[in-house]
């Protein structure tokens, strides 16, 4: 079955009556106390028919990039229309990068420059670019008002650790430089990401902390990754099953560190960072039937015994990867309006809320 068909398959069986569904689905899926959304079980349902070798030592990295750029066009959606969205480059730490800058309408109230979000995209360092976030970029600049930039940084095996790292920073610190081209305001720009995209702005806000150049105002950490160096419950929990397996990201962790990167290296594992004093405020996100469950809600913890605000908030019956789900009901776009919020407010200048769950 070609991927129109299957998209259109697929986003017909979304659309039935919710008992349908379910008898598609079979019986409720509850683990670790948590009821999977039935949108969402009806999808890994109809995975099941097209199911995808596990990664292993022999798998092509291109096909784990062409695996996840078939994964999300069957589920995105059409574009979400914005003021402008821009291809541009950025000064990475070796070269130039792609980026794609995403202008929301413009707010009637606005006086002046505007708030920039920097966005790194997941895919395990080694999957995913520009294009394949693209959807949550537009929906997070919408509901944020601010201005999004995502990068493309370099991608393991080929440019392992720490050269993601690097880019990272390199390209928040040109984006600060590009003010006036942006047409922001520097001291109103937040980090963000997803997966390891949410590791890349995690470590991106810690390192500049540390060297006391420009930081950034706000981090929005989504599903993140921030321990490779043990192994949380959640990811023995949910090792297989949910979209993304232990075995998987064991698989992007070994090419991520292909050149011998220290696995306790804050860098690497910023849950493992001696402090956290002075990052910048918080918002982790995370997915209840997720691997990388456990670390995000033990960075959050770390973030608020360290003096940091911090928002954790966590989605109970979602998956990893569930922002890109976006035929599946209404649940990701809701979740995308709220972190949108939360930049909102976190750019305003105003504390962030802690949530304690």
């Amino acid at each position: 079955m070609n991927e129109r068909l299957e998209r259109l398959l697929g986003r017909l069986i979304l659309e039935l009556p919710s008992a349908l569904k379910r008898r598609i689905a079979g019986p409720a899926v509850i683990r670790d106390g948590l009821e999977l959304e039935l949108d969402t079980q009806v999808l890994l349902k109809l995975a099941e028919r097209d199911p995808r070798p596990a990664l292993t030592a022999g798998t092509a990295p291109a096909q784990a990039r062409a695996d996840l750029r078939r994964d999300v066009a069957q589920v995105k959606g059409p574009p979400i229309a914005l003021e402008d969205v821009r291809d541009l480059t950025l000064a990475g730490a070796a070269g130039p990068l792609r980026g794609r800058l995403y202008v929301p309408p413009a707010d009637p109230g606005a006086d002046g420059p505007g708030s920039l979000v920097v966005f790194f995209h997941g895919g395990g360092w080694v999957a995913g670019d520009i294009d394949t976030h693209d959807q949550p970029c537009r929906l997070l600049a919408l509901h944020s008002g601010a201005r999004v930039l995502s990068v493309d940084y370099r991608l393991a095996p080929e440019h392992p650790f720490p050269a993601p790292v690097e880019d990272a920073l390199a390209a928040f610190r040109d984006a600060l430089g590009k003010a006036d081209e942006l047409g922001i305001e520097p001291g109103r720009t937040a980090v963000a990401g997803d997966s390891a995209g949410g590791h890349l702005a995690a470590v991106t806000a810690l390192l500049a902390a540390r060297d006391g150049g420009p930081a950034p105002a706000f981090q929005l950490l989504i599903y993140p990754v921030t321990d490779c160096l043990e192994t949380s419950a959640s990811r023995r929990t949910f090792a297989e099953g949910f979209l993304l397996t232990k075995d998987n990201m064991d698989w992007y962790e070994d090419r991520f560190l292909a050149a011998g990167g220290e696995r306790g290296d804050p860098r690497v594992s910023p849950l493992h960072a001696p402090s956290l004093a002075g990052v910048a405020p918080a918002m982790v996100v995370t997915a209840g039937f997720d691997p990388l469950r456990d670390e995000g809600e033990a960075y959050a913890r770390r973030l608020r015994e360290a003096g940091v605000p911090c928002t954790l908030r966590r989605h109970p019956g979602s998956v990893h990867g569930f922002v890109h789900l976006l035929l599946a009901g209404t649940a990701a776009r809701e979740a995308l309006a709220e972190m949108g919020g939360a930049l909102r407010v976190g750019l305003a200048g105003v504390p962030a809320p802690v949530v304690r769950r």
